[in-house]
């Protein structure tokens, strides 16, 4: 029968779907049955499996459920360490079926959902967790011919204090590129990044959704004047005399230190101040880092 040629067979499923199929072809290829295809499977250097649901067809509950059986316990006799599963949402049917064999969440994002069950149980599990932290960055700026900064009041925010334009860094967004990206979105202010300043960390932060905070302080120049704020983010913006933050009330103790930073670059120069970056060559072909340090004087050489 047509039916019997292995090409027509599915890469992932149940012989049952084809009603036709002879006796003789059931009984010798039952691995497809309880197996998943070795497109779906991928091995990482820590020794785990990965199978990415994605790239097949939908399963049943049923089909899943006997598959994953059968290969957790060829994957656990094989000494493997950990298998991780990729689940498109329109295949979340299948998570209750993982969730009884020991799966957990690991984390869940825009399309799929990743779920892990470590198989070495006398071994601690040493698998991190996933995004421990959140990234804001921030822009510092100045205008250092009118000793001015660029400040504004956060429409959304609960606290009405004054302080500088930002918000989260982007996949894949250099921390510079946030800096000039979040001021013009916010302020209409065109500007150019030349160092990060200082760098916060927070604990515990409400809504950032459980992850602790990093935010980073970027020092950018200005290249035009005339502001135009986001009138559903920006409640009010300003430039404004540094001096002024200083004696006014409405501003947290973050801006003040801050901008006292800004003070003494304005009157000594930033060199002192700057954590600027050279671009590196990283160990993964074809990739390149930013990689941020105080410059090292120039009258030293290091190899």
């Amino acid at each position: 029968e047509k039916l019997c040629n292995m090409r027509l067979l599915p890469a992932i499923g149940s012989l049952r779907r084809l009603p036709s199929v002879c006796s003789w072809c059931r009984n010798i290829h039952t691995d497809i049955q309880t197996s998943f295809s070795p497109d779906l499977v991928t091995k990482d250097k820590y020794n785990g499996i990965t199978v990415d649901l994605n790239i097949t067809q939908s399963l049943t509950s049923e089909e899943f459920r006997t598959i994953l059986s059968d290969s957790i316990q060829k994957w656990r006799n094989q000494g493997m360490s950990a298998i991780w599963i990729k689940v498109p949402i329109l295949q979340s049917h299948l998570i209750p079926e993982a969730a009884n064999q020991g799966f957990e969440f690991h984390h869940a994002e825009h399309h799929h959902s990743l779920l892990k069950l470590w198989l070495q149980e006398d071994k601690e599990d040493l698998t991190p967790r996933f995004a421990t932290h959140q990234v804001g960055v921030s822009g510092l700026v100045i205008r250092e011919d009118t000793g001015q900064v660029l400040a504004i009041q956060d429409r959304n925010s609960q606290f009405n204090l004054w302080k500088f334009p930002g918000g989260l860094s982007n996949l894949e967004e250099d921390i510079g590129d946030t800096a000039v990206r979040e001021v013009f979105e916010e302020t209409g202010i065109k500007s150019e990044f030349l160092s990060m300043l200082a760098l916060r960390q927070q604990h515990k932060q409400p809504g950032a959704f459980g992850r602790s905070d990093i935010f980073i302080l970027c020092r950018l120049r200005p290249l035009t004047f005339d502001i135009r704020p986001c009138s559903r983010e920006i409640k009010a913006c300003q430039w404004m005399d540094i001096a002024d933050v200083q004696k006014r009330s409405g501003f947290s103790a973050f801006m003040r230190k801050v901008t006292g930073m800004a003070m003494y670059g304005i009157k000594h120069g930033f060199q002192d101040l700057d954590i600027k970056y050279e671009e590196m060559e990283s160990v993964y072909k074809g990739l390149r880092y930013k990689l941020y340090h105080r410059p090292v004087p120039s009258d030293t050489q290091i190899r």
